[in-house]
């Protein structure tokens, strides 16, 4: 790469370009541990977390809540997670992963894992330290940029509606 000045436009292309492609080995990863993306990002969050209700996990892997109800019903009926009441607030349940939803998105997360490794040989480690800083950096910048521009006005905050 030449030492000119990379503009924004540029810079976003490249990181589009990338996540589609380090994207796309992640989903096969899952896909073929048998899971879709929701349920395995649940199940990870379960196995990670430990229980959580719904709307801890849907915080944290951020699925709109039709699709996080959806995963949590379709891992439920296959056995690989439990609904429990808990004793502060009858109405809410926690999630807990079950010996056999254990085993499953143990199984998946190595090889998810092994494979985004693989994905990222490139980097050094110093490279992917390097990288993850940068990315997160930017990432939290953009997010409270949006955040102000979205107090302004100046968006709105449901792009769903948007085409």
């Amino acid at each position: 790469m030449s030492r000119a000045q990379v503009q924004a436009p540029r810079l976003w292309i490249v990181l589009a370009r990338c996540y589609r492609a380090v994207s796309q080995i992640a989903e096969r990863s899952i896909a073929e541990a048998g899971l879709g993306l929701s349920d395995f990002a649940a199940l990870e969050a379960l196995l990670n977390k430990g229980p959580l209700t719904i709307t801890e996990i849907q915080a944290k892997v951020l699925l709109a809540s039709g699709s996080m109800t959806a995963a949590v019903d379709r891992l439920e009926r296959k056995g690989l997670l439990i609904r429990k009441a808990t004793p502060s607030d009858r109405r809410a349940k926690v999630l807990e992963l079950t010996p056999e939803g254990k085993r499953v998105v143990e199984s998946a997360f190595g090889r998810h894992a092994a494979e985004l490794e693989a994905a990222m040989t490139i980097l050094n480690g110093a490279e992917k330290r390097q990288l993850y800083g940068l990315l997160r950096k930017l990432g939290l910048f953009a997010a409270e940029a949006r955040t102000q521009q979205i107090r302004k006005g100046r968006f709105r905050n449901d792009t769903s509606s948007q085409k």
